[in-house]
């Protein structure tokens, strides 16, 4: 709790007077622990409070008892994301600095934000995943009148990318991402479509030439639920001349990743390109393509059907943002744990024993 108190000290409390009945960082600490329970709106963290107020106050003052659900959601309606976010990034820094591998980058959008009455938008979301680390390092809201695009480099500014490897679908192969990504120490492998005409076009020409072999190949074979897919990737790293006539930052290889699935006698086959600021191994790059999907297996589809996202209405002020925020803050510390069980086990293990509940938390 010492630390938590230490990361959240320079939180302002958007309440004034005698609003201020319940200290800031306790009642942030409530509704995490009932996020970490399976807690979805603000009601449900009253009832966990008043569930769990012998086992809270081992560890909290709560000199004026547990904040209603009223206090809940006008706290978290009120507070400045921009700070809360910073009080999060500050409480994972400690395993952010030992992140390496591969962090993807994606947008999520939570649908059940947007308010017609209001003329306002669903709550849109870009965040950075270690995939290996399965973490959330960080998350920013794309404004309702623009897209990722100028999001993304403001939100790679906030990290420490050294020894890292940042993946990202084709509408962030930008100028100024891949120069954000260089300049925070890190490589990048970003996939390469018809947003950048002229360069794909030449990168096809290279990668897809009979008379000039690729410098490495690998091949992997998977297969489950009657489909088999085989994945063959490509990989050239002498791109200077490519660099040379685009100007694209850092540029060290271009990769091809050509899939092909057969399931139920029918057989696909799709091909991507990609750009490269390290000349990777092709196996290397085969692994880093693959890992770019965790972030739709185990963080969206995870906040989505486990977490509820999708459903979750609160809509006023700062709050879809704040929530979701807390979301992916309480996933984290469910993903510090290494039992054995899937995170729906462990959030309902977490409710059940109070034991395991606060192993989670020592353990964050």
């Amino acid at each position: 709790m010492e630390r938590f108190r230490t990361c959240f000290a320079d939180l302002e409390d958007p309440r004034t007077g005698n609003a201020q009945r319940h200290e800031l960082d306790e009642l942030v600490m409530i509704a995490l622990l009932a996020t970490l329970c399976g807690a979805e709106s603000c009601v449900d963290m009253a009832l966990f409070g008043r569930s769990k107020e012998t086992l809270l106050r081992r560890f909290l003052r709560l000199p004026n008892g547990i904040p209603s659900h009223d206090t809940f959601s006008r706290v978290f309606r009120r507070l400045d994301p921009a700070a809360f976010e910073g009080c999060f990034a500050r409480y994972v820094a400690a395993l952010a600095q030992r992140i390496e591998g591969v962090v993807a980058v994606d947008g999520k959008t939570a649908r059940r934000s947007f308010d017609r009455r209001r003329g306002q938008a669903p709550l849109h979301l870009i965040s950075a995943w270690a995939c290996e680390a399965r973490l959330v390092l960080g998350q920013l809201r794309v404004d309702d009148r623009s897209n990722e695009i100028p999001a993304l480099p403001e939100l790679l500014a906030m990290l420490a990318l050294e020894g890292c490897i940042v993946t990202a679908d084709a509408m962030h192969c930008q100028d100024d991402t891949a120069r954000t990504i260089l300049a925070r120490g890190g490589d990048y492998v970003l996939a390469l479509k018809a947003n950048q005409p002229a360069l794909l076009e030449d990168v096809r020409l290279l990668l897809d030439d009979p008379e000039a072999p690729p410098d490495d190949v690998a091949t992997t074979t998977d297969g489950d639920h009657g489909r088999i897919e085989v994945r063959r990737a490509e990989i050239a790293h002498d791109v200077a001349w490519l660099a040379e006539v685009h100007g694209f930052p850092g540029l060290q290889a271009v990769g091809k990743v050509t899939a092909t699935r057969e399931q139920d006698g029918a057989r696909t086959t799709a091909t991507r390109y990609y750009l490269l600021s390290s000349p990777l191994a092709a196996d290397r790059f085969l692994q880093v393509v693959r890992a770019h999907w965790h972030i739709e297996n185990r963080l969206h589809w995870v906040l989505d059907v486990v977490l509820d996202e999708d459903q979750a209405r609160a809509r006023k002020d700062h709050a879809p943002e704040n929530l979701a925020r807390l979301r992916r803050f309480a996933l984290n510390v469910l993903r510090t744990n290494q039992d054995q069980g899937s995170t729906r086990g462990k959030i309902k293990r977490a409710g059940w024993d109070d034991a395991f509940l606060l192993n989670l938390l020592a353990r964050a």
